[in-house]
């Protein structure tokens, strides 16, 4: 059989390379368009139920994008994957190829080119735009929360955070009339506060929402004397409010939210931290061992009875038995969990090509329907994968390489036996 010019594999792989790509286009908008949709449910509680200008809804979704591209380019290189190599095997044109002197691993190269390609993009919006958009999404969302009072605070409704309950009545411009705080304290005390005019401020450092109360009328009733109150009246009070759960975790910056090279930083900190509390509780407890030998020698010497011996003893047991256990961070476990994260989602998507080339291939009709199909199976079966090993490794304490790399391993050793069997075959 005559061997092919380079211009015509070229011409062969340009061609493959444009199935794929196609295939990709429209299962990247799709899974786009699923992580969309579920980013505005998300945000449907905390920002478009509460009346949010359009351009700041918009701007948020913006800043959330980068996280939805990272996970949308490998799940999409899965399926566009499969999708083109089960079209090029329902409609014989990879019989054709192989007929024609095209070896296997010709047509299979575009494929690897491309999903290198999509993995490396997906790695730099994790990486590289997914924390500058966090950082924007956060400022914007502290602006939201004390620029538009409706936000946070309805006009006439109550509001719960944590132990507080906030009732409201109308809303005119950036003030809150007739305000009601039911306070109940960690320690018992309960407060009762009323102000006639509330305007809302922030905290830049925290985050936190501050209530400047005007006419304010308090009654203070303390756990130890329920029988009695304290009242007071003042101008003026300042009222500080910690945002509720769901807000402080869109605010907060988090290891997910970290550049690889941040966490690395972070994890290496940490790491010097624990190793010199490890250190310094390595010389205490030695210290408390010497002291327990030292008075048990002197007991001895002084021939007191055991009774006496274990009573004197007692507190040096206690220090030793205090200081026994080892110093953990489990923060550190997180951080190294998500440091590997990092790459192993992004390049997943060299995986999952590597897998869905042979597996495609066995597609006899309706190819790009059956690989559809078979790649939203993967793409659960995958993600379930990934969420135990992140539970194994944070409860378990689980190598965090292992944790995170498990299923892409799962993904390559399959795609090999399906390699192994199709050039045993062939």
């Amino acid at each position: 059989m005559a061997r092919l010019s380079r211009p015509r594999y070229l011409r062969i792989q340009a061609y493959v390379a444009r199935e794929f790509l196609f295939g990709f286009v429209v299962c990247f908008l799709f899974f786009f368009s699923v992580f969309f949709v579920n980013q505005i449910l998300l945000m449907a509680e905390d920002i478009l139920s509460k009346k949010a200008p359009l351009r700041d809804v918009l701007l948020l979704l913006v800043y959330a994008t980068p996280s939805i591209l990272a996970m949308s380019f490998p799940f999409a290189a899965l399926v566009g994957a499969l999708m083109a190599a089960g079209r090029l095997s329902s409609d014989n044109e990879m019989l054709a190829l192989l007929a024609s002197g095209v070896p296997a691993h010709r047509a299979f190269l575009p494929f690897v080119v491309l999903g290198l390609a999509f993995s490396l993009s997906s790695f730099v919006m994790n990486d590289v735009f997914l924390p500058l958009g966090t950082i924007e999404f956060g400022k914007l969302y502290r602006q939201l929360l004390t620029s538009t009072p409706a936000l946070e605070l309805k006009p006439y409704s109550v509001s719960r955070y944590r132990d507080i309950s906030v009732v409201t009545g109308a809303a005119s411009g950036d003030e809150l009339d007739d305000i009601l705080i039911f306070d109940h304290s960690d320690g018992g005390t309960s407060r009762v506060i009323s102000a006639e005019r509330a305007s809302l401020s922030s905290d830049g450092a925290t985050g936190d929402i501050i209530l400047h109360l005007d006419d304010v009328w308090e009654q203070t009733v303390k756990s130890d004397r329920s029988d009695s109150f304290d009242w007071s009246r003042a101008d003026t009070m300042s009222y500080r409010l910690t945002p509720r759960a769901g807000a402080s975790e869109q605010t907060s910056v988090g290891p997910r939210d970290m550049s690889s090279a941040d966490l690395a930083q972070v994890i290496a900190d940490k790491q010097k931290a624990l190793d010199e509390r490890m250190k310094e509780r390595g010389r205490q407890l030695l210290a408390a061992r010497m002291r327990l030998y030292d008075d048990y020698g002197t007991a001895l010497a002084l021939g007191l009875p055991w009774v006496n011996v274990n009573e004197n003893l007692g507190a040096d047991l206690s220090s030793v038995r205090a200081l026994a256990p080892p110093i953990e961070d489990h923060s550190l476990q997180v951080y190294r969990l998500e440091l590997n994260k990092k790459y192993s989602i992004p390049f997943g998507a060299l995986f999952f090509v590597f897998l869905a080339f042979p597996l495609g291939l066995g597609a006899k009709r309706s190819g790009r329907a059956v690989g559809f199909g078979l790649g939203m199976l993967i793409s659960v079966l995958y993600w379930a994968f990934l969420l135990a090993g992140q539970t194994l490794g944070t409860r378990l304490e689980w190598s965090p390489f292992w944790a995170m790399w498990i299923p892409n391993l799962i993904v390559f050793a399959a795609g090999a036996a399906l390699w192994a069997r199709r050039l045993g075959r062939g």
